[in-house]
């Protein structure tokens, strides 16, 4: 079962710009990251959490499809939601939305790390809750 659908709403800032006038590539996973680090700070695994714990998500793998232009000022949402996980990966698809449209899609890998013993572990309950997906 998918985990629950989370929504970051945004504005598209001149800074996110290419000399194109639309949004840098690098951009996208920038805001793209701001709306992972939303949903996992709403639910009780933010920086404070993963500092106290030595314990906190590392990304193994990104696609990013760009489908439409966006440019600045255009108003979108982020739309996030974890795939169930397979042993210690997780999958997280993220859309950026204006409107009806699908301007964008990331599709990640990540996991949970443990910088003491520098390895992957398996997903806690606490971890499972911050990405919407049941322990």
């Amino acid at each position: 079962m998918n985990g629950t659908l989370f929504y970051y709403p945004l504005v598209i800032q001149e800074t996110d710009l290419d000399t194109f006038g639309h949004v840098n590539n690098a951009a996208y996973l920038r805001l793209y990251e701001q709306a992972r680090w939303d949903v996992i700070t709403k639910n009780g695994f933010g920086l404070q959490k993963i500092r106290e714990s030595g314990v906190g998500p590392t990304i193994l793998e990104v696609k990013v499809t760009f489908l439409k232009e966006l440019r600045a000022r255009d108003e979108i949402v982020i739309e996030s939601q974890s795939l169930p996980y397979e042993r210690k990966v997780g999958r997280m698809i993220q859309k950026m939305v204006r409107g009806d449209e699908i301007c964008s899609t990331a599709e990640y890998t990540f996991a949970l790390y443990d910088v003491k013993q520098r390895k992957l572990v398996a997903p806690t309950p606490e971890w499972l809750k911050a990405v919407g997906l049941p322990s």
